[in-house]
């Protein structure tokens, strides 16, 4: 075990949605501190879903160990259309969805117009959908529709805004063992 309690065997890669995480994200802190990959996309501004599926894809390939995903924000729907669509899915042990945006939104930026058709079938691996009650890019009630369609238990997290780094979670310890509960679950 590492210091952050989760195997070695496995590996930590981090998937922040537009626009990247900035210093003050807790996955940032997270890739700073315990040394989890941030899958790098070559377009942060104007993210093209088949590009990003790529270089997850690529990425999972590129080691032998099962992987846990974490996603923040339209990370999480790479994670689901990646899902869909790829052979490799065995290549993750867990995911930890965060603050998935509504895509359905008539206010959506253009920028993200191309991802509102996201594949929404059951994740065919263990993983749970944190949410905010007042995220203003999900309402709770759409974070919680997203999550049955996937096939997902719910955490919810309360006022906390788009769980990000204006929500003050720090380095997010309660995320962290959130990550741990799914990389080792109790049998």
């Amino acid at each position: 075990m590492s210091d952050h309690g989760i195997d070695a065997a496995l590996r930590v890669l981090l998937l922040p949605g537009w626009l990247d995480s900035g210093p003050g994200h807790w996955q940032t802190r997270w890739e700073a501190r315990h040394g989890f990959q941030r899958v790098q996309q070559d377009d942060w501004t104007w993210p093209r879903r088949g590009d990003w599926m790529t270089r997850l894809e690529d990425t999972l390939l590129a080691d032998d160990r099962p992987a846990l995903l974490v996603a923040h924000s339209l990370g999480c729907h790479l994670v689901a259309a990646w899902a869909a669509h790829s052979r490799h899915v065995d290549r993750v042990r867990a995911a930890l969805l965060v603050a998935p945006p509504d895509l359905t939104r008539t206010d959506l930026p253009a920028q993200l117009a191309s991802w509102r058709a996201t594949p929404r079938p059951r994740l065919p691996f263990a993983a749970v959908v944190a949410y905010s009650d007042d995220d203003p890019f999900a309402s709770a009630d759409a974070s919680r529709r997203l999550a049955a369609d996937w096939g997902l238990p719910t955490w919810p997290q309360g006022p906390r805004g788009h769980l990000n780094a204006d929500a003050g979670l720090g380095d997010w310890p309660e995320g962290l063992e959130r990550l741990h509960t799914l990389a080792h679950p109790v049998r």
